[in-house]
This record gives C-alpha cells, structure tokens and sequence, in this order.
C-alpha cells in the first residue's frame, strides 16, 4: 500500500527516476499551520476539554456494505470487507456502477501546487432555497468543524447569502478556528446542508465573517471537519454525525480517495465504499481515541530488518500533507538510512538521503505492516544535480505531545471504532 493514496492526502506524482526539486514553501506552511491545528492535542488525547460523545453510530452495524462500483476490466473481481473476491463481469462486459439509497459521492478537486497534492475539496450545498447554494469546503478527517464565509465581504473566496436561506438562524455564539498562523472568526449558525441525497435540517456550522490573508489564495471556500465531534470548538455534532442520528446513511462509514497529482478523481463516499478506487481488500485497525481519527502507530521500518519501535497515537489526518514524527523517533528513523542527515537550510524537522539508496519503508498500526511507495517518501532532490532527495517523513519538533504522529490514510467507520485502509488505483501499474 501506497502511503496517503485511498483516503488520506498523497504525496505528488512523481516517477523515482525523474529528477524533481523539493520546493519547500508548501511543507513549511503546512508545519506552521499544524501548530494551531494541533495545539490541544495533548489535552484532548488525555480526555481533557473534549465535547460529550453521543455516540451517533447507535443502530448501525460495523462497515460490511454497501460497496459502490465495480472494477471495470474484463476478469475484474471486487474484494469485499471480508477479504473474499466476488465475479464482478460476465460474458456481458463489466458491470455497471452501483448506486445505493443512503449513500452520496462528493467528488473532490486537488489543488498540485509546487510538486505537492495542497488540499483536496470538494462541493457542499447551503440554504433551503431551490436551488441551493454550492460552495466548495477542504475535506479534514484532522478536525471536527464545518465553516464557510457568510456575507462576507473581505473572505477571498464564495460567500453563502444568508439572506437568501428563510431558514438560516444565528445562534448567538462566537465561533473562531487557528490554524497556526491562520485564523477564521464568526459566529455559530444553523441552516440545511446537503450532499447529494443526504441532508440536514439544522445542521451547526461556524458563518466565518474574518479570515486572515493565509487563507486568499486558497481554492476552496471553506472546511469540513470529519473527525470526532467530541473536539469540534463548535461543541456540536459533525455534518456526518448528523447523518448517522437521522439514520440517513446507509453505513455509520465514510471513505476517501485523493487521486495523486490530477485535479480530478478524488472523492469521498458517504455512507460507503467505492470500489473503483482500490484494487485490493480493506484491511482494518482499531481506533485508540474518538478525537481524531487516531490508530497506535507500533513501529517503523527500513528494508525490513531494521525498525525503530514506536509507541505513538497517529492522528490519520486527509488534511494533511506530509507525515509528521516526535523528533527523537524521526531522527531514529532516518539513523537507518545510510548517508541521511538533517536539512536545516529547510528548517528544523527536515531530512535528507542519498535519492539511490532502495529503500522500502514500512509503518506498523496494530500488527498490520503498510508500505510507503520510494515515489512517494521522496519528495524531491536538494537541486537539479544533487545526489541528495528530501525525505516525507519530518519531525514534530516543540509544541506538540512526544506520543503524536500525524499521518494521511481510507475508510471510517464509527460502529466498528475503527479505520480501514485499501490499496489504491493510484498504485495500480500504467498498462
């Protein structure tokens, strides 16, 4: 498995081979971003300031279906959640994709930027009007907040008219986010908010009046937070948690694809799981904590043989880039790795290695080894001629808990208190 492909953010498209220059700017920002992002990690993680868990997934089955789609091949078989391949075709031709009652496909955009995948984003629909008003959010399983601009002059993006919707209402409740440098401040509001079929009546979101210019040139309007509830400033359920209470969705589960290096293929399956975008069966790990979305990261590997034991919570972040390690556990990590040393001309947390070194990387959630493709772990040389490429893996370094890991991954599923992952069509081989 390819680190950060079927629901997780990915690293940029790049063949091993072609020579590619690490443009720093994108993994600079995002590591100032994380600091606000994760600046109550700690507490959270030690049960502290969190919001009541009501435990929306109450009537649902841990995830066995539906599953959307079909490999679209000849002889294609779909595995399901159990590890068993199914005939997908017959002497017909492939089957067709399969939609099912409960479910909705948010397609999602990527914005490549600098050799990277930035964020991915995808429509979401406000207001009781007909039709209603589309503004598109970043998709982040890294927190539990939806908020858009309303009204909103100086926002750089899409603004929903409030005036138009006869059933938005305030609620009276200052609402602000940070991240890092960044920060987005409103007040709390109510109104209908849909994906495709599925909608909510009432559903709480931040109505964002001030942004700071570290969000202008962002693409996408505003946020959706898919994390747990329990840590939302809003201290009100998520979008999907509020699918799950109104037994609209037909699985207590959400999936998601971020293509690599194309603005379109990803997307997130509410309620579902497509299987146009693996090419292989879910394999499954237990959530630690339902704040984020977080696993027990047990170790980390070289080539096999060589690991460094790891006893860390790995928040499983879509709105992250990159994977982010305590410092000591990074620069064990890269000690493995011949010829590596840090890159302070980057900042601190940043590594270098020999780009000919074969390396297969591998992390380990709950017993379960995933590799990390060596496209993806490079992330680029130190310049056009260098022998030297840039590590994906970074450290911490101060302000966050020693214990956090912040990694990109799949699917999510609330009754079964666990996190999915599948190979994804990104790694499938070009015919």
């Amino acid at each position: 498995m390819k680190i950060k492909r079927s629901a997780g953010r990915p690293f940029a498209q790049r063949n091993a081979d072609t020579p590619h220059v690490f443009d720093p700017t994108y993994a600079t920002a995002e590591i100032s971003g994380l600091l606000g992002k994760y600046a109550q990690a700690e507490q959270f993680l030690s049960g502290v300031g969190l919001n009541p868990d009501t435990h929306p997934e109450k009537g649902y089955a841990p995830f066995t279906h539906p599953l959307i789609g079909a490999l679209n091949s000849t002889n294609a078989t779909v595995t399901n959640t159990t590890g068993a391949a199914n005939a997908t075709n017959d002497a017909s031709g492939p089957r067709p994709i399969v939609q099912i009652p409960g479910t909705a496909q948010m397609a999602l955009t990527d914005d490549v930027a600098g050799g990277m995948d930035i964020l991915y984003y995808g429509n979401l629909e406000f207001g009781s009007h007909s039709p209603s008003q589309v503004l598109t959010v970043d998709i982040d399983t890294g927190s539990a907040d939806l908020w858009v601009p309303v009204n909103c002059r100086s926002c750089a993006g899409d603004s929903f008219r409030a005036y138009e919707s006869s059933s938005y209402h305030t609620l009276g409740q200052r609402f602000s986010v940070s991240y890092g440098a960044g920060k987005v401040s409103g007040s709390l509001a109510q109104d209908v908010v849909s994906v495709g079929p599925l909608s909510v009546a009432q559903q709480t979101f931040g109505a964002v009046k001030s942004e700071t210019e570290d969000f202008y040139d962002a693409p996408s309007d505003g946020l959706l937070g898919l994390a747990f509830g329990s840590i939302a400033q809003s201290r009100q359920p998520t979008f999907f948690e509020n699918l799950m209470t109104s037994k609209q969705v037909a699985s207590g589960a959400f999936a998601v694809h971020l293509q690599r290096d194309q603005a379109a293929g990803g997307e997130v399956c509410f309620g579902c799981f497509d299987t146009t975008k693996a090419i292989g069966p879910i394999t499954w790990s237990p959530v630690v904590s339902r704040t984020y979305w977080s696993l027990g990261l047990n170790k980390l590997a070289v080539n096999q043989w060589q690991g460094v034991p790891a006893n860390l919570t790995a928040a499983i972040d879509t709105g992250t880039t990159l994977i982010y390690l305590p410092d000591d556990v990074t620069s064990q990590f890269y000690a493995l790795i011949p010829g590596s040393k840090q890159a302070l001309e980057y900042g601190a947390g940043f590594y270098t290695y020999p780009c000919d070194t074969p390396l297969a990387v591998t992390l380990t959630f709950g017993g379960r080894a995933y590799s990390v493709d060596p496209a993806d772990f490079n992330l680029g040389r130190t310049s056009a001629a260098s022998p030297d490429c840039v590590g994906g893996i970074l450290a911490l370094g101060q302000g966050f808990p020693d214990n956090l890991a912040i990694i990109g991954y799949s699917i999510y599923d609330y009754p079964g208190n666990r996190i999915g992952f599948a190979l994804s069509v990104n790694n499938k081989d070009p015919p």
